[in-house]
């Protein structure tokens, strides 16, 4: 009787998590696929589906962490273009690829340690910080390429992006390795566990001895070079760096880490639950191409996705406090 009552606990504890539920959606939303349209179980269809979310599962590292911590970044799609055009020219004007691609990432994180400064040393609002970041950024990236992008890169850097191993693009190992990394870390370093304090009450971390500043500066330096690294491979991969990649990708990315588990109130989350926040909202994107949905639609759909999700976090956090 008790190893029953203990059994049924336990199954309880499965299918009450955040991960799970998600998983569980993402195979329902699979099987109807299946009965929808007969190209979704298509080899290069599904290879397409983790490859879409390979780039945006990396800027999810970042945001999730700085989520965790109470914060977060509307500027990684400008960064994410911004890298990838910086390591664009470098190599345009003769200089190597790899050179230019650490130079690009070192980009990206300098627009984080400069989002770091401001929010946690000047003390201003992370969303009035990185929505003007969002912007400058993407200025300078027009103004460097006058509103187009840089092409014909060369084969050695785009090797990175376009290789296969046993039949799986280079962005998708990237994306599993760092995905199971930082998993890792998130849960079980002493490190990281600072931002769930950090996230759960700020003074009481400070209180404690936790350097909740540089913390910050962390957090905003990986953001950023999470999302110079994204961007860096989509350019590898394209074999060119486009003034306008990455628009919209924080919206996207922000409403799979909190549809994942993570609260805007901070405290929360998971890189697991991120990674299957990214792939349902890649999955409901496939789902629109193969039933022909227009394409003008997902915009609105990702914001209607994103706000019904703060909403439930919302009202979970309400009831956990009655």
């Amino acid at each position: 009787m008790k190893s029953q009552t203990a059994k049924k606990k336990r199954l309880k504890n499965i299918f009450s998590s955040q991960e799970s539920t998600i998983f569980l959606v993402i195979i329902a939303g699979g099987i109807a696929l299946t009965f929808i349209s007969p190209f979704f179980l298509n080899t290069d269809n599904i290879l397409a589906i983790f490859m879409a979310a390979a780039f945006e599962s990396i800027v999810a590292i970042g945001m999730t962490l700085l989520l965790i911590s109470g914060g977060f970044d509307l500027s990684v799609g400008s960064t994410f273009a911004f890298s990838g055009v910086v390591a664009g020219i470098l190599m345009a004007n003769g200089v190597g690829a790899f050179l230019s691609v650490v130079v690009g990432l070192a980009a990206g994180g300098a627009v984080g340690y400069i989002n770091g400064i401001i929010i946690s040393k000047v003390k201003v609002n992370p969303l009035i910080t990185t929505l003007a970041m969002m912007s400058i950024i993407r200025g300078i990236v027009f103004v460097m390429t006058r509103g187009l992008g840089v092409s014909n890169l060369p084969d050695t850097f785009n090797v990175i992006g376009q290789t296969k191993v046993l039949g799986v693009q280079t962005p998708i190992i990237i994306m599993i390795i760092l995905i199971v990394l930082f998993g890792l870390l998130f849960k079980y370093s002493v490190f990281f566990r600072q931002y769930f304090y950090i996230g759960g009450n700020e003074d009481a971390a400070l209180y404690s001895g936790i350097k909740v500043d540089r913390l910050k500066i962390i957090a905003y330096v990986t953001a950023g070079l999470a999302a110079g690294l994204a961007g860096i491979l989509t350019a590898a991969r394209m074999g060119g760096a486009l003034s306008t990649a990455g628009t919209g990708l924080e919206l996207r990315v922000i409403t799979a880490c909190i549809i994942g588990g993570c609260s805007l109130a901070g405290g929360e989350g998971t890189m697991w639950g991120s990674f299957l926040g990214v792939i349902l909202m890649v999955l409901v994107a496939n789902a629109f191409n193969l039933t022909g949905v227009s394409p003008y639609w997902q915009r609105a759909i990702y914001g209607f996705i994103l706000l019904t999700a703060v909403l439930f976090d919302a009202v979970r956090r309400r009831r956990m406090k009655e």
